[in-house]
């Protein structure tokens, strides 16, 4: 009986101590948390850890309250609905009286069949202006906006840019409830954000998850070398149909556009990417102004330090920013005192982690912004002000009139280099494309343009002014024929324009 007894006494004790180890263990981790207890234990453990308890401050990531931000923005979001006329051939019927007797060599006939598709947009203003992905709306011959309250209106595209993935749509109401605009470049990486829009054709739907990594680059299968891929990664569910919906923060405030999910079958499987509202706010108000994206260019090439450093260059003495690798032909970074070699560590005291990072920070400005570098020399900070230029080489801004917004490039005339180079004496590179003419005829970022209508062209002035003239005409001629090449080829290329749907 005594040793039973004493078998329970000893049990008890294993007990209390495990317990007051428990205790200790909670105080610590309390401690470490910013969090309240009455445990007190030594100054330090055996590491050296702090063991004393402070005040218990910390809220349980579980016991967030996502519904106020989730009610300020639900009515926000709207549900796209698109439609677009596509061509697709329809097979024929083989019959062999027609092979034999002469009409066994027909080609498919075409016909035109209806592609519809959905998304999401966020409303930000009150009269009806609502930001969404290009993929979204891009080709689309109709596009239909409705609402948290189920009202419907038909949306008129003001204007898109493939670079980002960005376009701005209007409706006519009024009174609309828009989203506020919140900080992207505040996020932290673990705070809440919330997802909003319409998965599935699920209108008003709501997920929550935290942000898991900032200025994520991610592969598309598409060209990228013009393409901003400074994305905000979270772990929020979004699904097809969330395109163009909202990344909110707990406050309610819109801090990206759901762009992109990585996933092998097409459905959510852990990580989603979104635009930074710092990225698209300034895209759709240059949209709304100027009908065009003010883009400004450092006139700088640039990568990853870290690769360079093993590959290239042993003497960098840092590992985070963007290294110069190289430069525009009309480089204001050069200019002001740049080289090539140097680690881009900050813009206007920012810190510059990534090149990610140093194209969200360019983006934001116009051409002819000034801004301050700082670069790292091996080991040397310097500071440069940089006039920045737009894709032409100049500090004017660049307006979308009609002729630009049809044909929905930006050209920048050839330097004496790239001349030379190349073996010709006239002509204009494509700066940039976007939706339009342009890019519907199969032109590329890049192309050289030589002859439009049997014309030689030498500056964008002298291509707008062949497509007024047709524009405004008289005859019923109303395409463009341009011949042209890409600069790693030597094979010409012609196109041809139809300037009239």
């Amino acid at each position: 009986m005594r040793k039973i007894w004493k078998n329970l006494f000893s049990a008890l004790i294993i007990v209390i101590i495990s317990g007051g180890v428990a205790a200790a263990v909670t105080a610590y981790v309390m401690k470490e948390s910013g969090q309240n207890s009455v445990f007190t234990q030594g100054s330090t453990d055996e590491f050296g850890q702090p063991a004393r308890m402070t005040a218990y401050t910390g809220v349980a990531a579980e016991n967030t309250d996502f519904t106020f931000a989730a009610e300020k923005t639900i009515h926000a979001v709207v549900h796209i609905q698109v439609s677009a006329s596509v061509m697709s051939s329809r097979q024929q019927y083989f019959d062999p009286f027609d092979f034999f007797f002469g009409h066994g060599d027909r080609q498919p006939q075409q016909q035109r069949r209806q592609r519809v598709g959905s998304g999401s947009g966020v409303i930000i203003s009150t009269d009806g202006y609502i930001i969404t992905n290009n993929h979204v709306i891009d080709g689309a011959d109709s596009i239909n906006v409705t609402l948290n309250d189920k009202r419907s209106f038909t949306g008129k595209l003001i204007g898109a840019d493939p670079t980002t993935d960005i376009a701005l749509i209007k409706i006519e109401a009024d009174d609309l409830r828009p989203i506020i605009f919140g900080d992207s470049e505040q996020l932290k990486v673990g705070e809440w954000v919330l997802a909003v829009g319409n998965p599935f054709n699920l209108n008003s739907t709501v997920t929550a998850g935290i942000v898991s990594a900032k200025g994520r680059s991610i592969m598309t299968g598409e060209d990228t070398s013009n393409k901003i891929v400074s994305f905000i990664q979270t772990d929020a569910a979004v699904n097809p149909g969330n395109s163009g919906g909202a990344l909110v923060n707990t406050k309610g405030e819109l801090v990206g556009i759901n762009t992109a999910i990585y996933s092998e079958t097409g459905n959510f499987a852990g990580y989603s990417f979104a635009v930074p509202v710092s990225i698209a706010g300034k895209i759709v108000s240059d949209l709304k102004k100027y009908g065009n994206v003010q883009r400004a260019m450092l006139g700088v090439t640039i990568a990853e330090p870290e690769l360079v450093k093993k590959e290239k260059d042993t003497k960098i003495k840092v590992l985070e920013g963007a290294y110069v690798s190289g430069f525009a032909e009309r480089s204001s970074a050069r200019e002001a005192g740049v080289e090539e070699g140097d680690v881009i560590t900050a813009v206007n005291g920012k810190k510059i982690v990534s090149p990610n990072d140093l194209q969200e920070q360019i983006i934001k400005f116009q051409p002819g912004d000034k801004v301050k570098i700082t670069v790292d020399r091996y080991g040397d900070a310097k500071t440069f002000t940089v006039e920045l230029r737009n894709m032409q080489g100049t500090t004017e801004v660049m307006k979308g009139g009609d002729t630009a917004k049809l044909l929905g490039a930006a050209f920048k005339p050839l330097g004496d280099k790239s001349k030379r180079e190349y073996g010709i004496s006239y002509g204009i590179e494509v700066a940039d494309v976007s939706s339009g003419k342009v890019r519907d005829c199969g032109i590329k970022k890049g192309f050289v343009i030589m002859i439009v209508n049997d014309e030689k062209v030498n500056t964008p002035e002298e291509f707008y002014s062949i497509v007024d003239k047709i524009l405004k005409g008289n005859t019923n001629e109303k395409g463009l024929l341009i011949k042209g090449f890409y600069p790693n080829t030597n094979v010409t290329r012609h196109y041809a324009i139809d300037l009239v749907d």
